[in-house]
């Protein structure tokens, strides 16, 4: 439980030993508080802790209210800058207090009173910290840096990709449910960039590009974001289809600067979406600048390196089959992503449904019900079934709702599918007797390695 009087004074003292500190950094610093210290992609000493900043800081509403009442605080009433009037019996009330852990979440503390603690050291504290890199005042300061705002085509440019800090993407790879083959793929990747020094020595650079290939909804797009997220890397995206939009100049121009923001936010994850736009625009008639931009992209991935650039590339496409050899060769890993077997159902369902209360929950059952449908129906499955409940007024769940959701879904998914030319255009008709059968879903690639799934959503 939260202890306010704790948490402000805490927030005073590691301004105060950052200030003096010559030897830390912003890495040292807990991400809250280095959030209200950011200003032009620095952090500048003396942190000056305000009323304002200690609110920010630590979630505390009123923080001189909250220790006002202790004998070493004070407040300056013109600036709202609050004190300590004795530095020592300050530290000497907080470490009576502070516990091992509370002090290992602060690396500024760590550094200072490790000796205190038992099982407590700097080089942890700061090894556990989420990097400075990783917040998204620096990421903003970066692209500020490289790109001017007031230019328009460079405006244009930044509207291609979505860029993400960290702490932004909420899904964590514990909330996805993936294959064997896939967590081990993800394993070598997370190696590959803690050991990156050893694998530059010994000149193994091409690695870290990954195709992930797979129907929509299969968890392409959640794996890469969950992946940034546990990382701690910023998160780039691009959908390639984009730079055919008459809004963004349709030049190769565009494409260099997606891999030159890469660069600069480095190390970072470079996601690019629909890649079999690349092999459709090779083998098309499309306009001669379009072409030379996808060259271009080829050129680019060709040239950026996990190893020497800190840049992980990740392709995504939803048809394999589409791209053709030059695609291919340009990723060192393929990583199948097919729908869900039927224990992976099941714990798709449990996991995603955590947070719910629902009466004789059977996941085995409706994985049994749901043969053929992706981690994303499934979501869009126990969507229906919670909204069918509130038009009751009830937010405890059952297990009939869930069966009930699962026929409506697959009802929508036969007259979504059905043929509009050939078939019955009456069942489609208020009062129409509809009896389609249609295939829910597309057939996943068997290409590649046997890998996974997830349950969110894949855009």
């Amino acid at each position: 439980m939260s202890n306010p009087e704790l948490d402000v004074v805490e927030f005073l003292l590691t301004t105060d030993v950052y200030s003096e500190r010559r030897d830390l950094d912003p890495d040292d610093l807990p991400p809250a508080y280095r959030t209200v210290f950011w200003s032009e992609g620095d952090i500048e000493r003396p942190l000056s802790a305000t009323n304002t900043t200690a609110s920010e800081a630590t979630g505390v509403e009123r923080p001189w209210a909250a220790v006002s009442g202790l004998m070493f605080t004070d407040r300056d009433d013109f600036s709202g800058t609050i004190s300590f009037t004795d530095r020592e019996l300050a530290e000497e009330w907080f470490l009576e207090r502070a516990d091992a852990e509370q002090i290992r979440a602060n690396p500024v503390l760590a550094a200072a009173y490790a000796d205190r603690y038992d099982g407590v050291d700097y080089e942890t504290a700061r090894a556990r910290n989420r990097p400075s890199r990783a917040d998204r005042a620096f990421i903003d300061a970066r692209l500020e840096e490289a790109f001017d705002s007031d230019d328009e085509d460079d405006e244009e440019m930044l509207d291609l990709v979505d860029v993400r800090a960290p702490a932004e993407v909420e899904t964590t790879l514990d909330d996805l449910v993936l294959t064997p083959d896939q967590e081990g793929e993800i394993q070598k990747i997370v190696k590959a960039i803690e050991h990156r020094d050893y694998l530059a020595q010994i000149g193994l650079r091409e690695i870290g590009k990954l195709l992930f290939v797979g129907p929509p909804g299969t968890g392409k797009t959640s794996v890469a974001r969950a992946l940034a997220h546990d990382l701690d890397l910023p998160f780039v995206e691009v959908k390639l289809s984009m730079i055919t939009s008459q809004y963004l100049g349709e030049t190769a121009k565009n494409v260099e600067k997606v891999f030159e923001v890469a660069r600069r936010l480095s190390p970072c994850i470079l996601f690019m979406d629909e890649f079999d736009f690349v092999a459709k625009t090779r083998s098309s008639d499309e306009h001669a600048a379009i072409k030379r931009a996808v060259n271009t992209l080829l050129k680019s991935i060709d040239e950026i390196s996990l190893i020497q650039h800190e840049v992980l590339l990740i392709g995504a496409t939803n048809h394999p089959d589409q791209l053709d050899a030059a695609a291919w060769r340009r990723f060192d890993e393929i990583v199948n992503f097919p729908k869900p077997d039927h224990g992976m159902r099941a714990d798709i369902l449990r996991i995603v449904t955590r947070e719910m209360d629902i009466v004789d929950f059977d996941p085995a059952t409706l994985a049994d019900l749901t043969e053929g449908l992706t981690g994303s129906d499934l979501r869009m499955v126990l969507r229906e079934a919670v909204l069918e409940a509130l038009t009751e007024e009830r937010t405890t769940l059952t297990q009939q709702d869930l069966e009930d959701a699962i026929a409506e879904f697959e009802e929508r998914d036969n007259l979504k599918n059905m043929d509009m030319i050939d078939g019955d255009h009456d069942a489609l008709v208020a009062g129409g007797d509809f009896s389609g059968d249609g295939d829910s879903a597309d057939a996943a690639s068997d290409g590649g390695h046997d890998h996974a799934h997830d349950h969110e959503h894949d855009h």
